[in-house]
């Protein structure tokens, strides 16, 4: 009999080539596994399907795990304004988790013994997909044929053609990678430190120029409406084609990485919750918060979801989201977004009975004196022994 392999798959080259690989050289009953993290339509997950059996796998599988990807991570990215250098909202590296983690139990359940995946050898994928089996399911054997063979692009389209796959590959030109929290996009522009996407290479194009004004609420730090508004949103700003950006950062294996991306919902999400919370948390909660957020972030994009620090930080973020709560007022523009305003019952800005640079009712002049002499003490000691010069 042959041994069978639950391959994760996306319906994208590499995976493709997989497919055809694993049956035709290494002899197996491949079962292609699909996880729908929330980007795709069930018209769209058919379309996976037709082209798994095309391809000739055993048995396919679609599996959607939005749910739980929304409820066990976004949030918490929500929470902690999670964007990677500041800058990316980390689509791929969270969702990598969730796939994998559905793969193992697919694989477990239907008693497969060995896992593939299509990364390659020189991205943060392989290490994401492997840290999840090595610790849910460490008897199984992992395979990871592009890895393993070291192929460019053009090689698998060449070994696909000759093994009478005869699917369009034209729109392999760009790796997509497409979820509810984003779509990353891959092609030889990102390969390079100079060059940017063509406006083509983005899943969205630009169709509204007219500004638009819309409203974020959230209930204690939580998105209102949840998936049903992370797609709202997305369908809204992508017609200005906001979000859209290049990703430059350090990967797990060490080098540096270029990544374009498409993330319109989630860039307005977070900075609305972020200007919400500027209204609604304590100095020193914003500053705990920030750092821890920025661990739980950098633990994520590195495939380290799984230890038990991650669950520890995650009841800390709940915890400041206690008044988090209100409307986050913005304007889309072609490109780019502002946000305009809040409206909060716990707006600590209107509680505080002053108007900053205006007028004050809880102190004096006086008051401000003794303060400032006070608040300056370590300083003006320092420089009594040690003076500062220019």
């Amino acid at each position: 009999m042959k041994k069978k392999v639950a391959l994760a798959f996306s319906g994208g080259l590499d995976t493709s080539f997989c497919v055809k690989y694993l049956s035709r050289e290494k002899n197996m009953e491949v079962h292609s596994v699909f996880i729908n993290t929330g980007g795709f339509s069930t018209t769209e997950e058919e379309e996976i399907r037709q082209h798994a059996l095309k391809l000739g796998v055993a048995r396919h599988e679609n599996i959607d795990v939005s749910a739980d990807y929304y409820k066990k991570c976004i949030r918490y990215m929500v929470y902690g304004n999670m964007m990677r250098n500041r800058h990316y909202p980390m689509s791929v590296s969270s969702e990598r988790t969730f796939q994998a983690m559905a793969v193992a139990e697919y694989a477990r359940r239907e008693g497969i013994g060995i896992l593939a995946h299509g990364s390659t050898g020189a991205g943060n994928d392989q290490v994401r997909f492997e840290m999840i089996f090595q610790v849910l399911v460490p008897d199984m054997e992992v395979l990871a044929p592009i890895r393993e063979l070291s192929l460019s692009r053009e090689k698998e389209v060449d070994y696909l053609k000759k093994a009478g796959f005869q699917g369009s590959f034209e729109k392999h030109a760009y790796s997509i990678n497409q979820g509810l929290w984003g779509t990353s996009v891959g092609g030889k522009e990102t390969l390079t430190s100079s060059e940017g996407l063509p406006e083509e290479a983005f899943p969205s194009q630009l169709k509204e120029k007219d500004p638009l004004r819309i409203s974020v609420e959230f209930n204690r730090g939580e998105l209102t409406g949840g998936i049903e508004s992370i797609r709202e949103i997305y369908d809204k700003a992508t017609a200005f084609a906001i979000g859209r950006g290049i990703h430059v950062g350090e990967t797990i294996i060490g080098i540096k990485g270029r990544v374009g991306f498409e993330a319109a919902a989630p860039v307005i999400i977070i900075r609305a919750h972020q200007e919400l919370e500027k209204h609604t948390l304590g100095k020193w909660q914003a500053y705990w918060k920030d750092q821890l957020s920025e661990w739980y972030g950098m633990m994520l994009h590195e495939g380290q979801y799984l230890d038990p620090v991650m669950r520890n930080i995650e009841k800390f973020l709940e915890e400041t989201q206690q008044f988090v709560t209100g409307k986050v007022f913005i304007t889309l523009r072609p490109y780019a977004f502002d946000v305009t305003g809040v409206e909060s019952e716990h707006d600590l800005m209107k509680a505080s009975g002053a108007i900053y640079g205006e007028t004050h009712d809880d102190w004096s002049g006086e008051d401000v004196k003794g303060f400032t002499k006070i608040f300056g003490n370590s300083s003006r000691i320092y420089h009594s022994i040690h003076p500062f010069s220019y």
